[in-house]
Parts: C-alpha cells; structure tokens; sequence
C-alpha cells in the first residue's frame, strides 16, 4: 500500500505504548484489508527493538524457525534460547523488546495452546518486564475466541485495544485525485467505501466505467474475488452465508424476506446473520424513534459498500459479463449505478448534518420508518428541533412533490423533546439540484434548506 491515511490517534496509542514503563500487550484487530499491518510498520518506523513477525498457513515449528529468523536481525542472543513460544516471548520480554505477532490466528491455528501459554507467561513474567506484545489479528472470530470475550484465555490482560474500522468519508478522499467532482467522488465512495487496499489498489483517476470493468468485471480484475476471498476465510460453510447476502443486496432487508428468499425457516436466519454481524459485513439497523434491542422493524444492510455492489451486480454473473465483454458496464451496471449507490449517498447526508448546522448539537441521527412512511434523514437536537432530509441522487432535479412529501412523513415521526413542543426544519440534498417552485419554496421559508454535492462532501 502505498498511501498510508489518516490513523493518527492509532498510531498516537501504539508509540505510547512503546514508551510505557510498564509491560503493554495491544490487540490490534478488524477485518481484512484495513491497514493493520500497515499501522503497526508505521508506528515502528524509527524504532530497531522490535520484532515483526507475519504468520503463515504452516506448521509451528515452521513458524517457531522463521520467527527467530526474523529475531535474530535485532536480538542475536535469541538463537540460543530453547525454541518455544515461552522461552523466545520470555527471552524478548526481559530485553525490553516490542514483539509483533501478526496473523496472530494462524499461529493460533497451528498450535491451539498458544494463548493460555501466553496467558500464563504474561501472568508469571511478562507483566514486570516493560516490553511490549502486539498481537495483529484479521479473523475477528478467531481474535474473539483468544482474546475479546469473557472466557477467552488473554481476556482482561491486553493493556490497549485497537478496533480497526475503514476510513471515513474526509480521509478516503485522499486517496482520490485532486481533479474529480463532488459527484466522482460519491460514486467512488458509494463503490469502494473507506477501505484503503481497495482504494489505493485501483487506479481512480481513470474513468469509473473503465475502472469497474478491468478490476471487478473481469475475472482477472484486482478485486474480482476479494469478497468471497473475505468470506471464506472467515466462514467454514459460507454457502448459506453467501445466499443471505445476495438477498440483502437485491433489497430484501428484514428477516422475514430473506427467510424466504433463501428458503430457510424465519426463526433460523438469526443464526445465520448474528454470525455476519459479529464479522462486521452487515448492520441491523432500526428507525432512529427505536431501541434496537426492542424493536421489530430491523433492517440488515451490507456494511461494506464493495461487498454490496459484488453481491448485486457480480456474484454468480460472471458469464453473463464475459458474453457482453466491453458492453457489460453500459449495458446492466451504469443504468442501475445511481440507485445504488443512493444507499451511501444517504448516510453522507446524515453525516454531513452536523457540520451544515454547525450552530445545533444532534443527539442522535439516522433514518426513519413505519408502515409506507419513510424519511432518508433525521437529526433531533438537544433545543427540541427535529431535522428532517430527502436525499435525490438521480438525473433528475428534486422537484416540489419531493417536499410535499417530506412533510407528510415527517409529521407522522413520533419524536417529542422535553417541553412537548418540537420545531421542523426541512433539509434538501440533490445531486441535479432542484425545480423553480422548490427554490421559491426556500427562498420564501426558513425551516427549508437547499444542499448540493459540493455541500455535502465538503462536510461529510
């Protein structure tokens, strides 16, 4: 990767750690292709006390022989230490040194041991020493399992936890060249997201089409397999998991529709995306009025945006692109590209609010619905002001109707601060701006504000 973005409270964590006194074992997880690896090389950059050492699919003594290789280079005396991980671990912490365990579930995997041995080095000796141990791990459940719950063996020891999570909005744009629109822009992010291996992985500054069709069309793109890739280091039976997902990409969201897409009993699907939600590729969302403990109206969306147009436009289509070769992207993806990537384009919107308000304080923002009432955007303030958005990412510009519309849904939200009175103000986001009577309207009103493009990248 060549670009390394943002991180800066990251990396801020882990050099503190490297200057503690005291003995520090940092997790450092997420799902793949956020950066870790990336991160903890950067934040070890001036340093040459450390060990990094990247795992792999092999036996222990396999590992066990390329990691004192790897030691060696900073630690020489490690070659005479007996080699297991107790011994080369206990060796490195009475040094002082910073040790990286990268891939941290591979070694897991090839000796299932490891982390009560861990355990009970940290425990013993470990703890009065001041070195520090880094364990990088891309299998969130595999991280669960040794570390992250209740039961795990090195549960309560990790001194700092990092939760790797993709880029937002601002910080992916440095990624996109200085010359694209506000428009490119939201196409890119409602495609690539905030993940920095696909982000720095293609070339942006060509056109979108061309993009699309060397890297995700084509079966040798660079990013043609990366979702099932993914999934299935993840998943032992992805199958079942798989078909959820292509459901939940063609718009069937609660649980009763995709029970029924995939053919499955309602009461078992929550297995199935529990398991998705705990390895962060989807979502329940709820109406921003709910608890989402409570309530009955949930909503899965695919968290990704990459995974979410493989799973709609790719996944299992794969001959139908090769028959329409150079045609594919103009004949099924460029048609259908603004409805999809509206889905995005509405949660800028909502992240935007903030700073296109900047003088109100939002105690919460999200979507709304019940029944055949829907509201894209909806921000309540602490002074008892409800802000309510349409978002219309189409050709065409938003036209009367739209707010006409806006306002009768927005008067069946039950949301009532304290003092039981609540004031509306109305917020408008277009991507072609808007019909004469709806600029009369805002310029005639002071509870409706127009935004474009340009207003909502420059505060998302």
């Amino acid at each position: 990767m060549d670009h390394f973005v943002n991180r800066d409270d990251e990396l801020s964590r882990l050099r503190g750690c490297y200057e503690s006194d005291d003995a520090e074992m940092v997790v450092v997880f997420g799902r793949r292709r956020l950066g870790k690896t990336q991160l903890v090389q950067r934040s070890l950059s001036d340093r040459d006390d450390a060990v990094v050492y990247q795992a792999t699919e092999t036996t222990s003594q396999i590992q066990l022989d390329e990691f004192v290789d790897v030691a060696s280079e900073n630690f020489p005396g490690i070659t005479q230490i007996k080699q297991n991980w107790e011994a080369l671990l206990g060796y490195l912490g009475n040094q002082d040194g910073i040790v990286v365990l990268d891939e941290f579930p591979y070694l897991i995997d090839a000796d299932k041991s490891l982390p009560s041995v861990i355990q009970r080095l940290w425990d013993q000796r470990l703890q009065n020493t001041s070195g520090t141990l880094i364990l990088v791990g891309s299998s969130i459940s595999m991280m669960e399992e040794a570390m992250l719950l209740g039961n795990s063996p090195l549960y309560g020891r990790f001194t700092e936890r990092l939760d790797l999570r993709p880029l937002d909005f601002a910080a992916a744009q440095e990624f996109v060249p200085d010359e694209c629109s506000p428009e490119e822009r939201i196409f890119t992010w409602g495609i690539f997201g905030g993940v920095p291996y696909y982000l720095d992985g293609v070339d942006l500054g060509q056109d979108l089409g061309t993009v699309l069709t060397e890297e995700l069309l084509t079966q040798k793109g660079y990013l043609h397999n990366e979702p099932e890739y993914v999934l299935r280091t993840e998943l032992t039976d992805p199958n079942r998991y798989f078909a959820i997902l292509t459901a939940i990409a063609a718009g069937k969201t609660t649980s009763n529709e995709i029970a029924q897409a995939i053919g499955i009993a309602g009461k078992q699907i929550s297995t199935y995306t529990q398991k998705l939600e705990r390895l962060r590729l989807i979502e329940r969302e709820v109406p921003i009025t709910e608890e989402k403990a409570k309530s009955r109206r949930g909503r899965y969306r695919i968290l990704d945006p990459l995974f979410r147009f493989w799973f709609r436009f790719v996944y299992g289509k794969e001959d139908r692109y090769e028959r329409l070769g150079e045609n594919a992207y103009d004949a099924v993806i460029e048609p259908e590209l603004p409805d999809f990537v509206s889905h995005e384009f509405e949660r800028l919107c909502q992240d935007a609010l903030p700073g296109l308000y900047p003088a109100e304080t939002f105690l919460d923002i999200g979507r709304w619905w019940y029944k055949e009432h829907e509201v894209d955007v909806v921000g309540f303030t602490t002074d008892g002001t409800m802000f309510v958005g349409e978002c219309k990412f189409t050709n065409a510009p938003l036209d009367y109707k739209a707010l006409s519309s806006l306002e009768d849904h927005a008067a069946e939200i039950r949301w009532m601060p304290d003092g039981d009175e609540r004031d509306t103000e109305y917020a408008l986001f277009t991507r072609n701006g808007a019909t004469q009577s709806v600029q009369e309207a805002v310029s005639e009103r002071d509870d409706v504000r127009l935004f474009d493009l340009g207003d909502i990248t420059e505060h998302a």
